[in-house]
C-alpha cells in the first residue's frame, strides 16, 4: 500500500485527444497529440506527445476530439521501435512519452477512462 502523501504526488488530468496515428513497426502502439491544459510562459498552449499501447483496441481516427485521464507528471519515457526497411536494413526509431493514459482492462478488452460530460483540458482529476 501507499500513503496518501505519496498518491497525492500523481497528477491526474483531463486531456483532450488532438491528433492520434499507429506506431510504424508496432501492433500495440498509438501516438497521442494531447491538449493536456500545459501553457507556456506567456500563456500559449503546449501540446504533449504520449504513446499508449491500444492500438488492438481503439482505431486512431476514433481518439481524435475525445476526453481521456492521464497521468501527466511521469518522467518521459523512450520507446524503440524497429521497423524493417528491406531484408538486409532495419530502422530504429526512438519515440518519447510525456504522460500515461489511464484505462481499464478485463477479459473483454480496455476501456479508456474518460470523464462524462466535457470539462476543460487540464482539469485536475481528484
Amino acid at each position: 500500500m501507499i500513503n496518501y502523501d505519496d498518491f497525492s504526488k500523481v497528477e491526474l488530468r483531463v486531456a483532450k485527444v488532438l491528433e492520434a496515428s499507429r506506431v510504424a513497426g508496432s501492433d500495440k502502439l498509438i501516438k497521442l497529440i494531447l491538449d493536456a491544459g500545459d501553457k507556456k510562459e506567456d500563456g500559449a498552449p503546449v501540446t504533449r506527445q504520449v504513446l499508449a499501447g491500444i492500438g488492438k483496441a481503439y482505431e486512431p481516427e476514433s481518439l481524435i476530439g475525445k476526453q481521456i485521464a492521464i497521468v501527466a507528471n511521469l518522467e518521459p519515457r523512450k520507446f524503440t521501435i524497429k521497423n524493417k526497411i528491406s531484408e538486409e536494413q532495419i530502422e530504429q526509431v526512438v519515440w518519447e512519452s510525456n504522460g500515461m493514459v489511464l484505462a481499464a482492462s478485463d477479459d473483454s478488452g480496455i476501456a479508456l477512462l474518460n470523464p462524462d460530460k466535457e470539462i476543460s483540458s487540464g482539469s485536475e482529476i481528484g
